[in-house]
């Protein structure tokens, strides 16, 4: 009896995980390229000014915002890119819970904790209320009042992928949100003569405005090593601020989702189908690590990790904006960001007096 013979469609080789993982090998290796860039650049960077004023986050996405103004990425390019921006971005807000500690929280003070809680809830819903008033579409509304309120364009990438953010509301969002960072650093200290601050008010101020940690460092260590001490440990509080947000956006969103589909059993839906899985490994390693039984030898690799994760996302980010759309924003996300920073600048100077 004759072997059975093979049809053409057995004979021909069936894509696989190994085909599909080398399609996306360009995209990412280009993505990497921009980001080894960017990081040098930040160390460049440290280097002649001690702290970074530019982070390369925002470095990332600015080259890959060029690149895509002079050359568009085939397709060959494009599920890299793809990939990169969401899959990789996903994994980074995973990993930054291994640098959570719900104690480091209950040691800072709940007077502390009170006025960074009440700081966040406030400026997160006069800055969304603001930009929707500018008429600025929800979504980039979000990622603005978020990016405030919490950490700057920490917050605007870890938030983009709950609410499904697409890269051009991302790349207006921390474009400008940049911009106003630095300013920050280079005038927060003429406050102190100005307000006649001590060091803790002074300390206290920065970490409630100051967007980014190393700006944080930047602009307190004028002024001394409590000011430094100070803001960071506020700053690093309002950071963790972003773990429950990212939470309560994630279930919001999903039960709008849901609520579009099908309204008639939105009441029956889990929590746990709400929630992207990336959130549960945030908050699985958040509680690891607040169990002390994720070990410091691990979280600073985790934590670097996460970081450049997060830097190759913008570049993929960036890569996928067009420069026309942010021309058609620009004034009143500008608008948005410089009001909402200014009114968290007046509600932070008010509850520093709360403070010796």
């Amino acid at each position: 009896m004759p072997p059975p013979q093979s049809s053409s469609d057995d004979a021909k080789p069936r894509p696989g995980m190994l085909s599909r993982g080398m399609a996306l090998v360009p995209g990412i290796a280009l993505c990497g390229i921009i980001t080894a860039v960017s990081l040098g650049a930040q160390r460049l960077e440290e280097h002649v000014f001690i702290h970074p004023y530019v982070e390369a986050l925002v470095i990332a996405i600015l080259l890959g915002m060029a690149i895509r103004t002079v050359w568009q990425p085939s397709q060959r390019w494009r599920s890299g890119i793809a990939f990169s921006a969401k899959q990789l971005l996903e994994v980074a807000v995973m990993l930054l819970g291994a640098s959570v500690s719900f104690g480091a929280i209950a040691a800072s003070g709940y007077l502390l904790i009170g006025a960074i809680v009440a700081t966040v809830a406030v400026m997160l819903a006069v800055s969304f209320g603001l930009s929707r008033m500018l008429g600025l579409p929800t979504k980039m509304s979000i990622l603005i009042a978020c990016g405030n309120s919490i950490c700057g364009n920490s917050a605007i990438a870890a938030v983009a992928p709950v609410i499904g953010a697409n890269s051009d509301d991302v790349a207006s969002s921390i474009s400008f949100t940049a911009i106003l960072g630095v300013l920050m650093v280079l005038g927060l200290p003429l406050l102190i003569p100005l307000l006649a601050l001590s060091a803790t008010q002074y300390g206290i101020l920065a970490g409630l405005t100051v967007y980014a940690v190393p700006q944080v460092l930047a602009a307190t260590v004028p002024a001394g090593i409590v000011s430094t001490q100070i803001g960071t440990l506020v700053k690093l509080v309002r950071v963790l601020m972003l773990g429950p947000i990212v939470v309560a956006l994630s279930l919001v969103a999903a039960r709008r989702r849901k609520l579009h589909a099908d309204q008639t059993k939105v009441a029956a839906i889990s929590p746990f189908k709400l929630v992207p899985w990336f959130i549960i490994g945030f908050l699985v390693l958040a509680v690891l690590r607040s169990l002390q039984l994720v070990p410091d030898l691990v979280v600073a690799p985790v934590t670097k990790t996460a970081a450049i994760l997060t830097v190759l996302s913008m570049a993929a980010l960036g890569l996928g904006v067009d420069v026309r759309v942010l021309s058609t924003v620009g004034g009143r996300v500008t608008a948005a960001v410089t009001l909402s920073l200014l009114l968290l600048l007046g509600l932070s100077i008010g509850l520093v007096h709360l403070f010796p």
